[in-house]
This record gives C-alpha cells, sequence and structure tokens, in this order.
C-alpha cells in the first residue's frame, strides 16, 4: 500500500511537469515575442533536468565510513570520514547525507554534524567528515545512511537508507596508582600490608606446563627443549593475595565514577601480578573466575565497556546469594555509590568467615559524605570492614589514604 502511494505521487509530480512544459510552451505560442520565448527556453533546461533526475538511480552510490580505530577510552574525540563514489557524473544539484548514529552516541556532542548538505555537481567522488568530541563509554554500533537528492525546482526527491555497519569500543577512563593490599592483622580493623603482592623469581621451587597470563621471563628454557613444550617456572608464593572485585551496577548518578574507578582498581591489582576476580550482576549476573594477565585485563575492560546500570538487586542481596565465595579464602573489594546499613551487616557477616573485606564508596567531585554515611562508615570501621572514600578526580589518593 505505501509503495503504491510513493509510485502515485512519482506520477503525480510527472504530469505536473509536462503541464507546466504545454504551459509555458503555449504562452510562447499565442503570445508571442521575446519574452515569452525566453521563459519557455529558461524553464526547459530544468524540466529536462527534473526528468533525467526522476531516472537517476541512488543504487550507484557507494558510501564507506572511515574510522580512525576501533578501540577508544571514553571522553577521547572520534573523527569519522564519509567518502561518497559514483560511476557516472551525471549533475547533481544537491546530496544531503546523515549518518544514522543510535544512542548514547546521537546525544553526544559534536563540533561537526552527522548530517551534511553537499553540492557534487559533477565529481564523481566527495567527502566530508563529522567529529563527536567526547565519547560515551560503552559499545556502539553504526547501522545506516541516509542519502537524499533533489532538483532546483523541488518537484523530484529521492531518499534511500544504505546499510554500511561498523562497530567501536568505548572503553572506561581509568587512572593510574599503585595498589597496595590489605589483611587482617588485629581484631578491630584492617592494616595495609607492606608486602607487595608478586611472586618471588628469586626462588623458583619448579617447573609446570605454561599458561595464559605468564610472562615471557618465566620460560625454563631448558625444560621446554626436553619435554619439546613451554614449561614455565613454578616460584614460590609469599602469601595468597588473590582478589575478588565485586561492582555494585544500581542506578546511580556517580555510576560512570564507579565503573571508571573500578576499571582503574582492577589494573592497579593486575599490574601488580595478583589474580583477580570480578562480578557484577546488571540485566545477568557475570562473573569472571580468580585469574591474571593481560587476556583477563582485556575480558574485564570490555565487559566494564558495556555494562548498564540495570540491576535491580541491591549489593547486599547480590552478596548473599553469592554462595560460591564461602569456599575461597580472598579478599573481597567493593565498589559502590551507595552505602546502607544492609549492606554492612552483609560485608561484615562474609568478611567474618572468609577475610578482608574493603568497600569504595564513590562520591562526586568535592562532595563530602552524609552524616548517615559517616555513621555507617565507623560501624564498618568497628566490624572490621574498611571504608574508603572515593571523589571524582581523585582515584590516585584513594590507597594513599588506605596505607595510612
Amino acid at each position: 500500500m505505501k509503495r503504491s502511494l510513493i509510485l502515485l505521487k512519482k506520477a503525480g509530480k510527472f504530469i505536473l511537469l509536462l503541464i507546466l512544459i504545454l504551459l509555458t510552451f503555449s504562452y510562447a505560442m499565442f503570445e508571442g515575442g521575446f519574452v515569452s520565448w525566453f521563459l519557455f527556453y529558461s524553464f526547459l533546461p530544468f524540466a529536462m533536468y527534473c526528468m533525467a533526475l526522476s531516472m537517476y538511480s541512488l543504487n550507484e552510490l557507494e558510501i564507506t565510513r572511515i574510522l580512525p580505530k576501533s578501540d577508544f577510552n571514553a571522553g577521547e574525540a572520534l573523527r569519522v570520514t564519509i567518502n561518497v563514489r559514483r560511476t557516472n557524473s551525471f549533475p547533481l544539484f544537491f546530496l544531503l547525507i546523515e549518518d544514522r548514529l543510535e544512542e548514547p552516541l546521537k546525544s553526544a556532542q559534536q563540533s561537526k554534524k552527522t548530517k551534511a548538505l553537499l553540492l557534487p555537481g559533477f565529481k564523481k567522488e566527495f567527502s566530508y567528515e563529522y567529529i563527536i568530541e567526547e565519547l560515551p563509554r560503552g559499545e556502539h554500533f553504526f547501522r545506516s545512511f541516509t542519502v537524499k537528492i533533489g532538483d532546483p525546482l523541488g518537484l523530484f526527491e529521492k531518499e534511500k537508507t544504505i546499510s554500511q555497519e561498523a562497530k567501536i569500543i568505548v572503553y572506561p577512563t581509568y587512572s593510574e596508582f599503585f595498589y597496595k593490599p590489605f589483611e587482617n592483622q588485629f581484631d578491630q580493623g584492617l592494616t595495609a600490608s607492606r608486602e607487595w603482592v608478586q611472586r618471588d623469581t628469586s626462588m623458583a621451587a619448579g617447573v609446570r606446563d605454561y599458561q595464559p597470563g605468564d610472562r615471557f621471563s618465566w620460560i625454563n628454557w631448558k625444560a621446554s627443549a626436553k619435554r619439546n613444550e613451554i614449561m614455565t617456572k613454578e616460584f614460590e608464593q609469599r602469601q595468597s593475595h588473590d582478589v575478588v572485585v565485586i561492582m555494585d551496577c544500581a542506578p546511580d548518578q556517580h555510576f560512570e565514577a564507579v565503573v571508571s574507578y573500578t576499571a582503574s582498581l582492577v589494573r592497579a591489582v593486575l599490574k601488580t601480578g595478583a589474580q583477580t576476580g570480578f562480578l557484577t550482576y546488571s540485566k545477568d549476573r557475570v562473573y569472571f573466575p580468580i585469574s591474571g594477565g593481560e587476556p583477563h585485563l582485556r575480558q574485564l575492560f570490555y565487559h566494564l565497556a558495556k555494562i548498564e546500570a540495570r540491576s535491580l538487586r541491591p549489593l547486599e542481596q547480590v552478596i548473599e546469594t553469592e554462595g560460591m565465595f564461602v569456599q575461597q579464602a580472598v579478599f573481597f573489594i567493593l565498589v559502590t555509590a551507595q552505602l546502607t546499613k544492609p549492606l554492612i551487616e552483609k560485608a561484615s557477616f562474609m568478611g567474618q568467615r572468609k577475610g578482608a573485606i574493603t568497600l569504595f564508596l564513590i562520591k562526586g567531585s568535592k562532595e563530602a559524605a552524609s552524616d548517615n554515611e559517616r555513621s555507617l562508615i565507623s560501624i564498618a570501621h568497628a566490624r572490621g570492614i574498611r571504608v574508603v572514600i572515593v571523589n571524582e578526580g581523585e582515584q590516585r589518593s584513594a590507597f594513599s589514604v588506605v596505607g595510612l
């Protein structure tokens, strides 16, 4: 039905064009003189162009989107170049082209718009570019272009959607800082361990099969040559410093800061050589088992790039339902923007059974804790839970505070 209406509309415009040609010709024939014939011959090129444009096919347009790279960090600028190529030089009065973006890219600030009005004329190749000033975190897809052409009289216009898919990943921003592990030393609370989280590479206890994440310098070449497979040195470890990071995915105005700090935290932990597990509960529960190395870090960052604040469960309920942690004697780190009494109670119960608990409370820039939060922090400290307030933009200072 819709296609029939479009065809009827085009037929009506074509008939209108023929009527205009006949009217100007009749006027010139009956009126005579220079002015009437000048009017007819002046209108005739526009009428012929309209007829030719009605038969012009947009299928000949080949549109290419050029992206400088596929991986970005949040806040970076994206400069996109759009190239248009066609097979013939039919003159185009104008070409209106738009790269159709999805949210949230569509709402991001643009110094040059995704929609551009081009005047190709006889050119076979032409291009334009647009710039998104600050990329939002996430996995973003480019789907298609919308192109539109028309004649100077506005009688004939053609529009077409051309598919051209692409994807970029925008990872969360992170800060560089040095992670210091924690351990339970006194009944009244936690202190920072002065022992670095690393394998004692001066004390090789044996060899084992190579595992992803092992460093190149750990390879035992003699053992590898004898067994005809890659073997790595097994080092003595002074103490287990495995860490499980649990990130709160409840909707909150500081959620992006929570994601950013979590990214900084897991990166800092893994860079010291420690093993890290990671748990989120947004639309679905996602758990990354305790592991280490660069591949594991890439997995975590990819997950953090896509995570959304869609959890219907508060963090204390997430902790309560995770019975898998009962068997793991690890350090637990909670990252949240909402501090509640039930959360303190659940964290305290888990900490009493299976090791140290540290909770990072994310606040806005220069935002101080409320009276209720200060009261909850005192209760948490009394129960052996360390609570550290982290303000946006001051992530590096968090562990300097912890180490005091």
